[in-house]
């Protein structure tokens, strides 16, 4: 007997059973995209900022862009530090194909690279090397291998290399270590321009929209007042000398007096701005400015300069020398060179003839004054050049001088200045009593009125004295011109005290022919011959380089000069 059509039959469902299950599997997706609308919600309103910001991590880029440094010219247009291009070596350590070759490779060669590889494991990019040699870079090509990359990366290149101690370096970022480079790191490197760039987040190669947040500068170009072939011709007259008397150092000033332009400033032995990693950095200092150095008999000049404006002296006036190297006065013994002895003399002769015992005995005179004198003309002050590192200097001051000091001061010791300090002084004799302030920047505006410091008639009587063409002997001359120069040998102090063999020989001077004026100094150091005088070393290498300018100048076109306050001078 068969049972009814609509009877239960254990195992099968009913329609009911179908349309409840439907019903329940209907309301859990409800319930699922009802909690998965509301997550949304809250991340779309509770945490917008925050995945915002991750979103724009993976398709927004920041990339900071730094011009090209602005070249130093000279004052003929002449480049004197420009850009070029380095090659630097690198590797990321977590994406190494072959670490243990990498490895052996750098402890053969580049064994630095590999401690800092030991030690940042984990690092995203690490540099080999930055300034790769062309042996670092045959060494590199010939490895072959895949993990040592190789980029560019923006450095200075400096034509001259005389000028170093002046233009000074870069570092291995290009930012300014000491010198012109230093002193004008920022206008010469202007301002870096920073970009938000829109990528492609997948890709990361195609990028939608570049927006300028920061706009930047170019690097504004300096123009120095150095003529670089006169650099390059007083560094070989420079270097010469040395290599004739043997000597450690030598040091040469050239400059305008009418308005304070250095044309020439030569510091050797120098180094080679070129091979950051072989500079050695004593020979990076600008000694010129830099330095002070008891400069010995050409300081006569000064003390002159001071007799005659306080009028405690005349040119014709005889001063008893007494025929001799050594004499006592006031109790102190005074010592003169045997080539410096003198009878009853003119004081022009003594002063020509830089006798210590007739120059003592005119100093005494002064008393005090002397040191007032020497303030005046600067020693103890800054010149205001236009360059780091500048020394003042010292004057020993009345209040702490001993019997000797007055004697000590009016031949150049107790006194300690620079060369441009030096340099300064026959820059007022030049100028007929009126200072000026060197620099080393072309400048852009009319100088200002310089302040007189002598009468004309005290500086004019210095100049005749000293005028080579009026006086007898070894001098400095050339053919044409009017050559004033005075030398000056200094012991040199070692361990306390001072030392016969260990010398500095200075010769400062002026060259001029009707407008034409320029001041030289000129020192060297430590000659291996002994016995030696500034006549006989410092002097011929002054002469030498006045040679070598006036040829130079006669023969180059003279820049244009925009005429100043001062130049009616």
């Amino acid at each position: 007997m068969n049972a009814p059509l609509n009877s239960n039959v254990p195992g099968k469902l009913t329609s009911n059973h179908y349309k409840l299950r439907a019903t329940i599997v209907f309301f859990c997706f409800v319930f699922l995209y009802t909690i998965i609308l509301i997550n949304l919600a809250l991340i779309q309103l509770g945490q917008h900022d925050f995945y915002e910001k991750l979103g724009n991590k993976q398709y927004n880029v920041t990339v900071t862009q730094r011009p090209p440094r602005a070249p130093i010219f000279d004052r003929t247009g002449i480049c004197l530090a420009l850009n070029k291009e380095i090659l630097s070596a690198f590797i990321l350590p977590r994406q190494m194909e072959d670490a243990p070759a990498l490895r052996k490779f750098l402890a053969r060669h580049f064994p630095a690279a590999l401690e800092r590889l030991e030690a940042h494991p984990e690092a995203h990019f690490l540099f080999v090397k930055r300034r790769l040699s062309n042996t670092d870079q045959d060494l590199i090509r010939a490895s072959g291998l895949a993990d040592i990359n190789i980029l560019t990366e923006p450095s200075r290149y400096y034509p001259t290399d005389s000028t170093g101690p002046v233009i000074g370096i870069t570092d291995i970022d290009n930012n300014g270590l000491f010198g012109i480079e230093l002193a004008h790191n920022d206008e010469l490197a202007g301002t870096p321009t920073t970009f938000s760039l829109y990528k492609d987040a997948r890709s990361g190669h195609f990028y939608f929209k570049r927006e300028t947040k920061i706009a930047g500068t170019q690097g504004t170009p300096v123009t120095l007042t150095l003529d670089s072939t006169l650099q390059f011709l007083v560094a070989e007259a420079v270097q010469e000398t040395m290599d004739s008397f043997q000597a450690k150092e030598g040091l040469a000033l050239v400059m305008n007096p009418t308005n304070g332009d250095i044309l020439a400033m030569v510091n050797l032995p120098s180094f080679d701005p070129n091979a950051l990693e072989q500079i050695d950095m004593e020979k990076t200092k600008n000694k010129i400015v830099t330095e002070v150095y008891e400069l010995g008999s050409v300081i006569k000049v000064c003390m002159a300069l001071a007799a005659f404006d306080e009028k405690v002296v005349t040119p014709d006036e005889l001063i008893d020398c007494e025929n001799r190297r050594t004499t006592i006065i006031d109790g102190r013994v005074v010592n003169t060179a045997r080539t410096t002895e003198l009878g009853i003399e003119p004081f022009s002769r003594v002063l020509q003839k830089s006798n210590n015992i007739g120059v003592a005995k005119v100093a005494k005179r002064l008393e005090t004054k002397l040191y007032d004198h020497y303030r005046r003309l600067g020693f103890g002050y800054k010149t205001g050049i236009d360059f780091p590192g500048e020394r003042e200097g010292f004057v020993n001051p009345p209040e702490r001088w001993s019997k000797q000091s007055l004697f000590s001061l009016s031949y150049g010791y107790e006194i300690a200045g620079s060369l441009l300090q030096l340099a300064r002084v026959f820059c007022i004799i030049a100028n007929d009593g009126f200072a000026c302030t060197p620099h080393l920047l072309m400048q852009t505006t009319d100088a200002l009125p310089h302040k007189q410091i002598y009468p004309q008639s005290t500086t004019d009587t210095v100049r005749q004295i000293l005028d080579s063409s009026a006086r007898s002997g070894k001098v400095a001359q050339v053919p044409g011109y009017s050559v004033v120069s005075k030398t000056g040998t200094a012991n040199m102090i070692v361990n306390g005290a001072y030392d016969q063999n260990k010398n500095s020989f200075t010769c400062a001077g002026i060259v001029s022919k009707d407008d034409y004026k320029r001041v030289i100094v000129v020192n060297i150091k430590e000659v291996v011959q002994k016995h030696l005088l500034a006549a006989q070393v410092a002097m011929p290498l002054f002469e030498r380089i006045a040679h070598k300018m006036v040829i130079h100048e006669q023969l180059s076109p003279k820049p244009e000069h925009k005429k100043g306050a001062y130049d009616v001078l």
